[in-house]
């Protein structure tokens, strides 16, 4: 079963010369943010130990949380569920965790750096529920789709993480990843809810929150590919 390829992460505490955002990671966010090393010390117990919940909590995940706009907006409009990000570069995952903070999201909203292909090394099976997957770099090469996030082990370790009646939302702006995405999706565990190869011209365009990718290439009249699969 396919797995994507990825190179080891550096880690933040061993960074011979870490940059102002790793630095902001290690001290001024360290409550809200957590490193390599500290996000696997909360497996199976997100909501006892970092949210303070209890277990029937909900708690969404956001792969891949670029500068935060959605992410910000999803805690802040949901106060009533946990939102956990997954971010991999410095400066978007502080400029995440800052634009939430300042939308109202003081006790729901985390940013971890984490490689979200290991997904099953930070969570425990039914431990979270609905999860964001916006704009993932598609790989556009075909030597590189091995290392697209989108893969048949990942949903497969995907499908076993999120409680029941959860869902995805996968969003691209590349035509080819999303084709390749939905074959993998149709032919897995997950129920293929919605799918449209243009999002703003379809009948979900009114409730689509607007990325900030998404607005880029809206600009260029480049369509937006969509996909909600249930769990």
């Amino acid at each position: 079963m396919k797995h994507p390829r990825r190179k080891n992460l550096s880690k933040t505490a061993e960074l011979p010369h870490p940059n102002p955002y790793a630095l902001m990671l290690m001290n001024e966010y360290k409550n809200k943010a957590f490193d390599e090393d500290r996000v696997e010390e909360f497996k199976g117990s997100w909501r006892e130990k970092v949210l303070g919940v209890e277990k029937d909590f909900p708690v969404d995940v956001e792969i891949g949380t670029g500068n935060g706009y959605h992410f910000a907006h999803a805690a802040s409009k949901n106060l009533k569920r946990g939102l956990l990000g997954f971010e991999i570069k410095y400066k978007p995952l502080i400029q995440t965790i800052r634009r939430a903070l300042k939308a109202g999201a003081e006790d729901n909203a985390y940013v971890i750096r984490y490689d979200a292909s290991q997904i099953t090394k930070v969570f425990e099976k039914d431990e979270i529920n609905n999860v964001y997957i916006h704009h993932p770099d598609p790989w556009s090469k075909k030597r590189q789709w091995k290392h697209r996030l989108i893969q048949e082990g990942f949903l497969e370790d995907l499908h076993s993480l999120m409680r029941p009646e959860s869902f995805v939302e996968f969003k691209t702006d590349n035509e080819d990843y999303f084709d390749w995405a939905e074959e993998i999706f149709e032919n897995s565990k997950f129920k293929v809810e919605f799918k449209t190869r243009d999002l703003h011209n379809s009948e979900r365009a009114d409730t689509n929150f607007i990325t900030h990718f998404e607005n880029i290439f809206l600009r260029k009249g480049q369509p937006i590919f969509y996909l909600v699969a249930k769990n």
